[in-house]
């Protein structure tokens, strides 16, 4: 008689899509249109399971009595629309007539998010927004933690904040737990690959996949690499750079796509 164990059955690997945009508050690089509705149909077509959005508008009661085709609700739900029933907001910055922040859309339950206040000093109010995502019918995959970043312009205060991230992903992240870290990081001089690898075992996926991470500023004329996505405990991924058009002229920065496996 055979007393072989029986085999182990696995599950197939489980893929999704994210993408990263700015969406400079629903207007045109120079401010000129509000033109969030064909956002919302760009963003449509990437199919992406998870997105991420900085400068996104919460209210704004000035814009809605000026603009004719004005949201009646925020622009994260507006974004999300029937297709991403899940999403979460961090307010960021408030001001009288409205506030705005970073936002995560996503096609799967989130069970846990938290805003952070990064802020520094002076007008700059920064967040970095934690998501924790459950994979529907998955029991054997770990929750996916996703952080929506929106980084100060000014040099000291990226590197603070870039310290408050890593110091994060270590009290809040399981060691094991697949991460996503993506956004707007405004470093210029790319030290946030260095300061994210070591601090928080973060690799950027252009960097892995192709050298060095994508222009994404300005729109039209991409010359520096300011928005990322890092992964951490993620296998393989395929990083993609959406066409010029129509995103050239819906935000001041181009977006960016990943293919994430794990």
């Amino acid at each position: 008689m055979s007393h072989n164990p029986p085999p182990v059955v696995t599950q197939a690997g489980f893929s999704f899509k994210v993408l990263t945009v700015n969406t400079h508050k629903g207007f045109t690089a120079l401010n000129r249109k509000f033109i969030l509705p064909e956002l919302r149909d760009a963003v449509r077509s990437v199919s992406a399971d998870v997105v991420f959005l900085q400068e996104v508008q919460g209210t704004h009661l000035r814009h809605a009595e000026r603009f004719h085709n004005w949201t009646e609700t925020p622009h994260y739900e507006f974004l999300a629309d029937t297709i991403w029933p899940q999403f979460a907001y961090g307010r960021n910055a408030v001001y009288p007539h409205g506030h705005h922040g970073n936002a995560v859309l996503s096609k799967y339950p989130i069970v846990h998010h938290e805003n952070r206040d990064v802020s520094i000093g002076g007008p700059e109010r920064r967040g970095l927004l934690h998501v924790v995502m459950k994979v529907p019918n998955r029991p054997d995959l770990p929750d996916i933690h996703a952080m929506c970043v929106h980084l100060s312009l000014q040099e000291h205060h990226r590197r603070k904040q870039m310290d408050m991230l890593c110091a994060m992903v270590k009290s809040e992240v399981p060691e094991g737990a697949p991460l996503l870290v993506a956004g707007d990081f405004n470093d210029w001089r790319r030290n946030a690959h260095r300061i994210l690898e070591k601090g928080a075992g973060l690799h950027e996926v252009f960097v892995r996949a192709t050298g060095r991470s994508a222009r994404t500023f300005p729109a039209r004329f991409p010359m520096l690499q300011l928005d990322r996505i890092y992964v951490r405990n993620c296998g393989v991924h395929a990083p993609f750079v959406l066409p010029r058009k129509p995103w050239s002229h819906l935000s001041d920065h181009a977006p960016l796509a990943a293919e994430i496996t794990l």
